[in-house]
């Protein structure tokens, strides 16, 4: 699918990945609605690109909606949508102070999981509403999985599996999405540099950025912005994960 002058949605637009990618699309002439909960961080984002911003949270329906439609009223409806918007968590199952608190486990499946279904199903409900493009094509859909969903370390049990469902839901939406032309994929990044990982303590993100094993280093956000604009510009690429990951593959711990 060409991206010129095609509207998208990116989820968590504000920052990190989100960020780059809402850049790259608007370099390559896409009408960008930046979703973030940071309105800041959306504003300044959006400002820069030529884009709106606009408040999201994507575990709410009533707030998904609302967003959809609003770039909707601005642009039309998307043709693109990436979902960038999540959280990490780190707590082992059995902890020091006891067993890991279920609604850890809870909020971390509801933002990157749920959140990510939530955003597609809505997105795909306006995309097959568009006319096909000369290559069949109404719309393209990727969310953001994490190699944890294939080797999640110990303290990742609810950050594996909420990207592990994001693996899992991929292909089975993209076979019925097939239908009306809308192709479905995910990114599987592995150790990349953003505020996420930034927020780690002392030199964490140092050392983790020692075990990929090339290049030597952590992921900048435009290689996943860069691998984004790939998967949208190829037309044969449906229903697939792709790591992106350095060759990196994590240990237990």
């Amino acid at each position: 699918m060409e991206i010129n002058a095609n509207p998208a949605l990116v989820t968590g637009g504000g920052s990190g990945l989100g960020e780059a990618t809402a850049r790259r699309l608007a370099q390559c002439g896409a009408q960008v609605a930046v979703l973030d909960i940071d309105t800041e961080g959306a504003q300044r984002v959006a400002a820069d690109i030529g884009g709106i911003a606009l408040r999201c949270d994507v575990t709410s329906e009533a707030d998904a909606a609302s967003a959809i439609e609003m770039a909707k009223s601005v642009y039309g409806p998307a043709r693109i949508l990436v979902n960038c918007a999540g959280v990490v968590a780190a707590a082992r199952v059995l902890g020091r102070a006891g067993p890991m608190p279920l609604a850890e486990f809870h909020k971390t499946i509801t933002v990157n999981l749920v959140g990510s279904f939530n955003m597609l199903r809505l997105a795909a409900h306006e995309m097959q509403t568009l006319d096909p493009l000369d290559s069949g094509e109404r719309g393209v859909a990727i969310s953001t999985a994490s190699i944890a969903a294939y080797e999640g370390q110990i303290g990742q049990a609810a950050y594996a599996a909420s990207k592990g469902g994001i693996v899992a839901m991929t292909l089975p939406i993209a076979r019925e999405m097939a239908r009306v032309g809308i192709r479905v994929l995910a990114i599987a990044p592995g150790l990349f540099d953003t505020p996420l990982l930034q927020g780690l303590p002392g030199d964490v993100s140092q050392v983790l950025s020692e075990t990929t094993p090339f290049p030597n280093r952590l992921g900048q956000p435009d290689e996943f912005a860069q691998l984004a604009q790939s998967m949208i510009e190829n037309p044969y690429l449906n229903g697939e994960v792709i790591r992106l990951d350095g060759a990196l593959r994590m240990a237990p711990e």
